[in-house]
C-alpha cells in the first residue's frame, strides 16, 4: 500500500539529515508543499530553527511571468521559504530515494481577501471572510485555475494534491478563533457558509431566488440558533430552517460552481503537465460542506481527478461513499493525522490501516512528517 508523507520545504531545507529520515520511515513518497496558506509551525528536529512563521498564503517557488500586471495573483514567500524553497528541499527529497508530489492549497488566502476584500465571501449578515476567496467570481476562478497548473506542475514532481478546490466558509481555524460559543451545527455552518456577494446574488437570481430576501431568510433562520436552540440534522436541518425549495437553490448554484471549477483546475493541470501526472483532491463526500477537503459528489470527481485524499483521523467512515463509485484503478487514499498533540494517534496506525483498507482505501497519507515529535515518528516507523 503505497504511503505518503506531508512535508514543508522549510523542515528539510537547511537540514541535512531530513530527508534520509523522512525515506527511513518507510514511505515511497512525499506531499510537499508548494503553495500554502499562513500558518505557524513547529520544526522539532531543525538544526536552525524550532518554529517557522509563514506570515501569509506564498508560493513556496518564484512565481512565473503569467501573473505580470494580473490582480489577483500569487504572493511569494518572506524568509521562512525563499527563492525556490520548493525545489531545494524537492531535490534533496528525491536525492534520498522519495517521489515527489506537490501540496497545492488553493481557495484560502487571508492576505488575498485583506487587500482585495472584493474577492472574498460575504455572508448574509454582510460580514467578509478574508480567508475565504468567493469561487464563484470570474477573476477568482481564473487566478486559481492558473494557480492550480503553476503549482502543481513544478519540476521533479509526479503528481499533485490540490487542497481547498470549493466553497471555504465560516469554519477556518484561524488564529484565537473565538466562534465555538454558539453551537451552529452542520445546518448553521452551512447557512454561515452562503455568500452573497454580486457573483452569488446572480447565481441565486438565475435560479429563481432574490438575493436580498434570501439573505434575510437566512438571518431569520438563524436567530433561534443565537439563542441556542439546537441547530443540526445535515442537510435535513438546513432544508428545514431555510425551506427545501430555497434550500436546493443555493446548494444547486455552489454543487455547480464547484464542479466547474474542479473540472477547469484539474483540466489546467493536466495540460501543464507531463504524461502519468497524478491529479489528486482533498475531498469530502457530502457535496454541500466547506473547508480544506472541498465537499463534492463522489461519483463526479472521481470522473475528473484520479482520486481523493479523504480525512480519516478518528474514523474512515468518509472512504465508504468514494469506494461506492470507485472504478479501474481510482486512488482513494486514507489521510491520518499522526501527531500524537494534533489529534493523531500514530500508536494505532497499523489499526487503522487495516480498517481503512476494509472500506476501500488504496493509499496512505501521514500528517505531518515534520511537525511529529520523535515518538511519533518511531511510532509510524514501526
Amino acid at each position: 500500500m503505497k504511503a505518503s508523507a506531508f512535508v514543508y520545504p522549510w523542515d528539510v531545507n537547511g537540514d541535512p539529515e531530513a530527508a534520509g529520515r523522512i525515506a527511513g520511515l518507510g514511505v515511497g513518497q512525499v506531499t510537499l508543499a508548494s503553495a500554502y496558506h499562513s500558518t505557524r509551525a513547529l520544526t522539532p528536529r531543525h538544526p536552525r530553527h524550532r518554529v517557522v512563521t509563514a506570515e501569509h498564503a506564498a508560493v513556496l517557488y518564484p512565481p512565473g511571468k503569467r501573473w505580470a500586471g494580473r490582480v489577483p495573483r500569487p504572493y511569494a514567500a518572506g524568509d521562512w521559504a525563499p527563492g525556490d524553497a520548493f525545489g531545494e528541499a524537492a531535490g534533496a527529497l528525491a536525492d534520498a530515494g522519495l517521489e515527489v508530489h506537490t501540496w497545492v492549497v488553493l481557495a484560502h488566502n487571508s492576505r488575498l481577501g485583506a487587500e482585495h476584500p472584493d474577492t472574498s465571501v460575504v455572508n448574509a449578515y454582510g460580514d467578509r471572510y478574508p480567508w475565504a476567496p468567493c469561487i464563484a467570481q470570474a477573476g477568482t476562478r481564473a487566478y486559481l485555475v492558473d494557480l492550480a497548473a503553476e503549482a502543481a506542475v513544478r519540476p521533479g514532481a509526479r503528481g499533485t494534491e490540490l487542497e481547498s478546490l470549493g466553497w471555504y466558509g465560516l469554519a477556518h481555524l484561524h488564529a484565537h478563533d473565538k466562534t465555538a460559543g454558539v453551537g451552529l451545527g452542520d445546518a448553521g455552518q452551512y447557512l454561515m457558509s452562503l455568500c452573497f456577494c454580486p457573483a452569488c446574488r446572480d447565481g441565486y437570481g438565475a435560479r429563481g431566488l432574490d438575493g436580498a430576501e434570501l439573505a434575510s431568510s437566512v438571518r431569520t433562520a438563524l436567530e433561534p440558533v443565537w439563542r441556542g436552540a439546537p441547530s443540526d440534522g445535515g442537510w435535513a436541518g438546513v432544508s428545514e430552517l431555510l425551506g427545501e425549495a430555497s434550500a436546493n437553490a443555493t446548494r444547486a448554484w455552489r454543487e455547480e460552481t464547484a464542479r466547474t471549477l474542479q473540472e477547469a483546475a484539474v483540466g489546467a493541470v493536466r495540460r501543464a503537465a507531463p504524461e502519468g501526472f497524478q491529479v489528486l483532491l482533498h475531498a469530502d463526500p457530502v457535496s454541500y460542506h466547506c473547508g480544506a477537503n472541498a465537499g463534492v459528489d463522489p461519483a463526479h470527481i472521481l470522473g475528473v481527478a484520479d482520486g481523493v485524499v479523504v480525512p480519516c483521523t478518528g474514523g474512515a467512515g468518509l472512504l465508504s461513499p468514494f469506494a461506492r463509485e470507485a472504478r479501474g484503478g481510482a486512488v482513494l487514499a486514507a489521510n491520518f493525522t499522526v501527531v500524537s498533540g494534533m489529534g493523531g494517534s500514530p500508536a494505532g496506525l497499523a489499526a487503522d490501516v487495516v480498517e481503512a483498507r476494509r472500506l476501500g482505501a488504496t493509499e496512505l497519507r501521514l500528517y505531518h512528517a515534520g511537525l511529529a515529535a520523535d515518538a511519533d515518528l518511531e511510532a509510524v516507523r514501526g
